[in-house]
Order: structure tokens, then sequence, then C-alpha cells
């Protein structure tokens, strides 16, 4: 019986051995930067998210300094004419109900001592005029007086209202106009008044409507702001404004309208803090929200009574004194 050998093992040649060597760096070497790219990947994320974190709170900061303006777009309603004019002679109705005596806040007997303190109020409270006026007309009662006044002395009275030499040079001027042009009387027409130095439609206007009885709208800044808000017209320059809400209302409407918004806007709906938790008209006003809203905190910031007493003036209207209102201290007096 024969014997069968086992077969010896083939023996690897040292050129295969070498080839194994060689590929088994390759593979290590791959691993190894596998591992560093795996490591500058997660160094990159955590980077980025480190980035991310810190670029978050101004993400936020801006989104709710843009929050506002979005609020506010969102507000503006779109309207027939037709419907504009209701809510606008609404407003108007709900306002006359809240301030049944809004006048001029200036004191005056006569037009000259009206066209005198209006064009004074410029820059200054219609309070300080009220109480400056009544030394004025005392030493100079009639344009002829103080278009011959000495202008150091009228500079003194004027000192308290501001711009006091500018105003000194206006009003002696448009008393020598008066004297001069117009026999001594202040002329009743639109197209005249405004050729006087010192006077321009608002003050024109303010002297028609309340000295003359002739319907004028007087935009102020109050006005403008107040008109804008309710979305009546957003013009802004004055003579647009005038007429675009004039389009409005009857004419016989315009002087009344002007008191009405202007006492609305020194009271309630303020430039910078408007008090929309204690506005009578906020179901009306497409830009309610952009004051405070919380009742509590919005009467803190009336400036004046809601029923709309003034304390702006020595010699109030019967009216205003009838309601319960107390007249404003004379110069010096508090």
């Amino acid at each position: 019986m024969k014997t069968t050998k086992a077969a010896k093992p083939t023996p690897v040649k040292p050129v295969a051995k070498k080839a194994a060597k060689k590929a088994a760096q390759k593979a290590t070497a791959a691993s190894g930067k596998a591992t560093g790219v795996a490591k500058k990947a997660t160094a990159t994320i955590k980077k980025a998210a480190a980035a991310s974190k810190k670029a978050a709170p101004a993400k936020t900061a801006a989104s709710k300094k843009a929050a506002p303006a979005k609020t506010v777009a969102k507000k503006a309603i779109v309207e027939s004419h037709a419907a504009l004019v209701r809510r606008a002679r609404r407003i108007n109705r709900e306002l006359a109900e809240v301030y049944p005596y809004a006048h001029p806040e200036l004191d005056f007997e006569n037009p000259f001592q009206l066209v005198i303190a209006t064009v004074l109020s410029a820059q200054t409270t219609d309070l300080r005029v009220n109480q400056t006026t009544p030394g004025l007309f005392a030493k100079y009662p009639t344009p002829e007086d103080l278009a011959a006044a000495n202008p150091e002395e009228v500079e003194e009275i004027l000192r308290p209202t501001g711009f006091f030499r500018a105003k000194t040079k206006s009003v002696i001027g448009l008393s020598k106009a008066l004297a001069e042009d117009f026999g001594g009387e202040v002329p009743g027409r639109l197209e005249d008044l405004v050729k006087l130095p010192g006077v321009g439609r608002k003050t024109a206007f303010v002297v028609l409507g309340n000295a003359f009885g002739r319907p004028g709208i007087t935009v102020d800044t109050h006005f403008g702001r107040l008109v804008r808000r309710w979305q009546w017209t957003d013009e802004t320059d004055p003579d647009k404004v005038e007429a675009a809400v004039g389009a409005l209302f009857p004419k016989s409407e315009w002087t009344m309208l002007s008191h009405h918004v202007i006492f609305h806007g020194r009271r309630i709906c303020h430039a910078r803090k408007p008090a929309c938790g204690a506005c009578p008209i906020a179901p009306l006003c497409p830009a309610y929200g952009e004051g405070e809203t919380d009742p509590e905190k919005a009467r803190k910031l009336l400036k004046y009574e809601k029923g709309g007493f003034p304390g702006q003036r020595l010699n109030p209207p019967q009216s205003y004194l009838d309601a319960g209102g107390i007249p404003a201290p004379p110069l010096g007096a508090g």
C-alpha cells in the first residue's frame, strides 16, 4: 500500500510579501487621512454651531425691530372714498362729543390781537403766549402803536416766548403793513392776510376761522400727524393736507374740525407715546396699537383731562368755565 506524501506549502515569494506590506501601509494611511478629514469636519460643524449661536441674538433683535413696521403695515386699510368720508366724519362727531367746547387756545379780543398772538405762538406754548400778550397789548393796543414801538422794548416783553428778536421784527413789520396798507385793520381775505410779514396759510386760517367766522383748516403739527395716522391722507405738505382733508368735509365744518383734531393731538394722540388705551376713537383708528394700549398706563400719559380742559387760557370761554375749567395763572404766578 502506497503512502501519500503531504503537499508542502508553497513558499511565499519575497515580492508578494512586499506588495502586501505596501497595501497594508496604504490602507493605514488612508484610514488616517479619513480620520483627519472626519476630525476637520467635526471641528467645522462645531465652529458653525458656535457662530450660529452668536448670530442668533442679532437675528432676534433685528426681527424684533422689524416687527412693529410689519404690524403697522398689516393695519393699513383699503376703503373706498365713500367709506373714508363716512369714517372721517364719524371720527369728527366722536371728537365733538369729547371736546364740546374746543376753541383756539390763544387769548384775544379782536383780529389784531389774534394775528399777533398766532405769530408769537411759533416754537412755544399757547400758555406762554397768553401769559405774555397782556403786557404787550396794554402798552401797544393798536397796529399803529406797535408799528411805532421801540424794538428793544418790544424784545424785552417778548423774551419769554423765545426767538424774541425775530418775533419782534415780525410783529412790528406786520403792524406797519396793517397801518400803511389796510388802514389799521386786519383784512378778512386769505390773499391779503398771507401778504403780511410772518403770516402764512396756517396763521391766516386761524384768523379767518376764529376772528371772522370764515371756514378754514389749520394744518399744524398735531393736525398733520393725526390725519396721517387715521389714513385720511398720506400727504406731508401742509397745503396738500389741507386740500385732501377739506375734500372729506363740508366747508362749514372746517374750523371746528381743526379744533377737535388739535385738541385730541395735544391731549391723547401724542407724537411719541399716543395714549391708545384711553382714546375714545380707538375702534375707528387704523394706527391703534402704536402707543400704550393698557388703559391704566395710557391714562398716565394724558397731558390734560380726557374731557379736554386745557388750563392754558387766562381768559377762557364761558363754556370752559361752566364745565369746571380753571383759568391759567398769569406770568410768574405758577
